[in-house]
């Protein structure tokens, strides 16, 4: 996966997540990306709940990239889980990196 031409990418508390605007559109580019992306997904769900690794995830919203270093603790249709409840749009995330 590629990221867009964006020079700064912002760490974030996923705390802060619940305040941020996301748009609608899809950020990745091609059906294989977006398939990568949800096994990706899906392994880094099992690597949360089965052994609370940490993984980083790269994701846009309405003002840019960020970054948070968190656990997914299930991944819906449409949306990842992280603690206490907070939501990441799948469509919105560019990368998955286990750490």
């Amino acid at each position: 996966m590629s990221l867009p031409e964006i020079k700064h990418i912002t760490l974030i508390e996923k705390e802060k997540i619940a305040d941020l605007k996301f748009p609608s559109e899809e950020v990745l580019k091609t059906k294989e990306e977006i398939a990568q992306r949800r096994a990706d997904l899906e392994k880094a769900t099992t690597l949360g709940n089965a052994y609370r690794g940490k993984i980083n995830i790269i994701f846009e919203d309405s003002e840019g990239l960020k970054k948070v270093n968190t656990t997914i603790w299930a991944t819906t249709e449409k949306n990842i889980i992280l603690k206490q409840g907070v939501t990441v749009p799948i469509c919105r995330i560019h990368q998955v990196k286990l750490i």
